[in-house]
């Protein structure tokens, strides 16, 4: 069984050796999709022989689907360029390779924030499919893009974390929430979706209880604090973007 690792990138060259250090033991082949980066991001690829694509950006599945539709392999290992593998998830895609496979496998997401790896807070463990066999589904979603399968495919489970190295300040985290929650805004709108007063008070409220206290993002310490207080304040910008156009 051959691995294709799909990278999507645009302006990663704080990240992208990291993360393909961590794939050169266990991918038969690595694809980078980027997005027209103008600093380092070409050049350290082009020292791992990668299979290097440019292409206008057009949303995060549609950049995810054309690296998969140009990797040489069916399995598929999907990997932001800011994410490595830990070394108990390469064992377990060599182990992968002689083994009978299954149609998908979820992976473990561990987080690296502001100094910490988090442990708690709603964010670990967060469990989604990365690898799977290209025929059985694809990338689907605008924001918060997820994997798509056919009925009926057998998922299974790898052992061993895929470390993101997301945050390493506040700020890039509140950078993301504003990204981020501008294409929320958008896509429930032109969903038909609305808001009011009472969730830009309540959500946010109730979204800190839950990841500080029910969630024990207490135990994940000064940046556990943190952590539900941005993300509490993105909940609350999210519903006032979408009372803004849809009052527009």
């Amino acid at each position: 069984m051959k691995i294709s690792a799909v990278v999507i990138s645009f302006n990663e060259e704080k990240n992208i050796e990291r993360c393909l250090k961590s794939l050169r033991p266990v991918a038969d082949e690595i694809v980078v999709v980027d997005s027209g980066s103008k600093d380092k991001t070409e050049t350290i690829c082009r020292k791992y022989d990668v299979r290097f694509f440019k292409r206008a950006w057009q949303g995060y599945s549609s950049a995810k689907n054309y690296g998969n539709q140009k990797a040489a392999h069916d399995f598929i290992f999907s990997i932001d360029a800011d994410e490595a593998l830990s070394p108990e998830l390469q064992k377990s895609l060599r182990e992968f390779k002689t083994s009978p496979p299954s149609d998908a496998y979820r992976i473990t997401i561990k987080t690296w924030y502001c100094g910490r790896w988090i442990e708690h807070s709603g964010w670990y463990p967060d469990t989604k499919v990365r690898f799977w066999n290209k025929k059985c589904g694809k990338w689907a979603g605008a924001i918060h893009e997820k994997v798509k399968l056919k009925d009926g495919s057998r998922i299974s489970a790898l052992k061993g974390d895929l470390l993101n190295y997301g945050y390493f300040s506040a700020e890039e985290h509140l950078a993301q929430i504003n990204l981020f929650t501008t294409l929320m805004a958008k896509n429930i709108v032109s969903g038909g979706g609305k808001t009011s007063l009472w969730k830009i008070f309540t959500r946010p409220v109730d979204l800190f209880f839950t990841m500080y206290v029910l969630r024990r993002g207490f135990l994940d310490g000064y940046q556990g604090f943190l952590i539900a207080v941005i993300s509490s304040f993105g909940e609350m910008i999210k519903h006032v973007k979408i009372r803004e156009l849809t009052k527009a």
